[in-house]
């Protein structure tokens, strides 16, 4: 009985130290030590090159840098229907007409400049600035430029961290860039991406004949809460005022955004910082760039330049001879091919200030010296009506022709047309096709025709003999709608 005990005992015991083996050596029944748990690879898959390491530096050393010189601007406003509603902020209509709202500013001086977005704190009734060391203050506004989409406004304080304003004029496609804001209330955020296109316009952003568009396009993510903040380049340097986004129906980015150029910041903040104004000069002519039809036409030898679609009556332009029909090729010496280039450049010129304009006008180019005048000192503009035709024909007389190659119908004027537009020569437009080269030129039906080929147009048989002989070439249109306007457009004539 006793070796029996004994036996059993000692079977326990081997039981025992069988299970404890079994235990040790693994099946996952004991947790190893934390010293003992190794989760990876030994070694990242790839070693970083000193230029790898240094390109990575500069993304971190600008974020450190440039985010507590912008600040976060919370506004609470009056609500009216603005433009930038649908393209900014979230579609609702019905909201309460006293909201609240936010966006962001760059310190551009240590007592307590800032510059901003003008749809952030237009029609604000308190304005409250929180800075990244999570102090807060209020806010007055020192000056507004719908214009521009500027404003700047001051906070009370002293020894602030003001940002570097860089250069926008030397500004590349393809380069790196990091826009800096308060997106969706998330402050002190940093995106990245680069430049997409410069001198970018005709977004219809900003709602006034004098607007001046002329975007940084970027692909660096920008939401709400961004307008206002800074675009900057690898140095740190503020390039950019981050001012739109291309949104999706729920306003938020997806995929570009926009930014004001800082030299026209620059300016801006300067003459708003000691005037409350803009004292801005206007040249004071309508126009538009010149594209490959309207050069052939012209005699150009490529399209280039702006054509002059109308002067406003006693305006600088038209002290200075400047007539529609001219080309302006050159500002000071710099290109102009696009509206928003010269318009840009004279944006930053104040009343009185002198510039010269290269002209080119019946084959041949030459200089004008234009002094720029205020806005309020232009009139609007008024195309010269010649009265020297006589209106006694026979409206029963009118002729009608279609040319088909064109795409388009014209017919004489009547005398209710003639008095409805406002002229006493011209003919009108009656219909034009779809997808022809007269709806490609975006000519149509209503539109009063008062010159082709730099001739007075009285009747459809001088227009018909001007475009047979321009057959193979491209002819000059100037037209007039019903409001007033005019315009050039060249049209290609097929042979």
């Amino acid at each position: 009985m006793k070796s029996k005990r004994m036996l059993g005992a000692f079977a326990l015991v081997l039981a025992g130290m069988l299970l404890g083996a079994i235990l040790v050596s693994g099946f996952g029944l004991v947790r190893p030590s934390y010293a003992d748990i190794n989760l990876g690879a030994a070694n990242p898959p790839v070693n970083l090159d000193a230029d790898a390491t240094a390109f990575s530096k500069a993304f971190i050393e600008v974020a450190e840098k440039v985010t507590p010189t912008i600040v976060r601007i919370t506004v609470v406003s009056t609500r009216k229907d603005n433009p930038h509603d649908e393209f900014f902020f979230f579609p609702f209509k019905d909201l309460p007409r006293e909201q609240q709202g936010s966006g962001s500013g760059i310190i551009i001086s240590q007592d307590g400049y800032i510059v901003t977005n003008n749809h952030v704190v237009e029609n604000a009734t308190s304005i409250e600035v929180s800075l990244y060391d999570k102090r807060d203050f209020d806010a007055k506004i020192v000056g507004r430029d719908p214009l521009t989409d500027l404003a700047v406004i001051k906070i009370d304080a002293t020894g602030l961290p003001a940002a570097f304003l860089g250069d926008s004029e030397g500004l590349k496609v393809g380069q790196w860039v990091m826009a800096i804001g308060n997106p969706l209330s998330l402050s002190s955020t940093v995106t990245a991406g680069i430049i997409s296109a410069i001198g970018r316009g005709k977004l219809n952003l900003i709602q006034d004949s004098y607007g001046v568009e002329n975007f940084i396009q970027t692909d660096a993510a920008i939401n709400p809460g961004n307008s206002g903040g800074a675009l900057v380049d690898l140095s740190g340097s503020v390039i950019g005022v981050n001012s739109a986004i291309a949104a999706s129906r729920t306003g938020t980015y997806i995929g570009y955004g926009f930014a004001i150029p800082i030299n026209l910041a620059k300016s801006v903040a300067k003459d708003l910082i000691a005037h409350g104004k803009i004292n801005r000069g206007y040249i004071g002519v309508n126009i538009q760039a010149v594209d490959a039809a309207m050069a052939k036409s012209l005699g150009l030898d490529k399209p280039k330049g702006i054509i002059v679609q109308g002067v406003l009556s006693d305006g600088a332009a038209s002290k200075a001879d400047i007539r529609e029909g001219d080309v302006i090729l050159k500002i000071d010496g710099r290109e102009v091919n696009q509206e928003n280039q010269l318009q840009s450049y004279v944006a930053a010129k104040s009343a009185g200030t002198t510039v010269k304009l290269t002209i080119f006008r019946d084959g041949k180019e030459f200089e004008k010296d234009v002094t720029l005048k205020a806005r309020d000192d232009d009139d609007t503009a008024q195309p010269v009506v010649d009265n020297s035709t006589d209106e006694s024909e026979n409206d029963s007389k009118k002729s009608t022709v279609e040319f088909d190659k064109i795409g388009m119908t014209v017919s004489d004027l009547s005398s209710v047309d003639k008095k409805e537009y406002k002229v006493n020569y011209g003919i009108k437009i009656t219909e034009v096709k779809d997808f022809s080269k007269a709806s490609d030129k975006n000519l149509f039906a209503k539109l009063v025709i008062v010159e082709a080929d730099r001739k007075k147009v009285n009747n459809v048989a001088e227009f018909k003999n001007i475009i047979t002989s321009k057959r193979g070439e491209a002819v000059l249109l100037k037209v007039r709608d019903v409001s007033g306007n005019t315009r050039f457009v060249g049209l290609d004539i097929p042979e």
